[in-house]
């Protein structure tokens, strides 16, 4: 079984546990379209950014630590897609098929629809099965698969975009 854990808002002293896990995922996965690690400058960036444009960072700890991490934010920059959000979650890769990733996006979830929100967005590469399935069970459906868009690892990546009603 499982060590319980934890969902609530990311401090900034966290932000050194999240920028690990943002960076195995970069290097080891498809889940983000970048070969290129961010550093802990940027990540400080980053988290600034969204509280000012009042975006949540979400973190599920326990004991251990940071555990894996989730936000939202803008789906597009012009002002009559202010209803719609884009989330990210990233799960460390020692925690991965605990509930982790599940967790942080029904808590996005909820914050989305606390702030007004009217739907969720996800933009999953098309090989990662175990998102789609759990993004699917969430309630997206998908609404649109882009093919050979990314290139990563030597090959070409396709990405589907899921979608959520809140």
């Amino acid at each position: 079984m499982s060590a319980p854990f934890a969902v609530s808002a990311a401090a900034r002293a966290q932000l050194p546990e999240v920028l690990e896990i943002y960076n195995e995922v970069i290097r080891n996965t498809t889940a983000v379209y970048s070969d290129t690690e961010v550093t802990l400058a940027d990540r400080e960036a980053w988290f600034d950014a969204k509280a000012r444009q009042g975006f949540p960072v979400l973190v599920a700890a326990d004991a251990s630590g940071v555990l894996g991490f989730g936000t939202f934010g803008d789906f597009r920059a012009w002002p009559c897609y202010r209803h719609s959000v884009e989330h990210s979650v990233h799960v460390r890769a020692d925690c991965r098929r605990r509930g982790i990733g599940r967790a942080l996006v029904l808590a996005l979830l909820d914050a989305a629809a606390r702030s007004g929100k009217h739907v969720m967005i996800a933009g999953i590469d098309a090989e990662n099965v175990t998102s789609i399935v759990l993004h699917e069970s969430l309630g997206f459906k998908v609404v649109g698969h882009f093919h050979e868009v990314g290139f990563k690892f030597g090959r070409w990546l396709d990405l589907k975009f899921m979608q959520r009603l809140i």
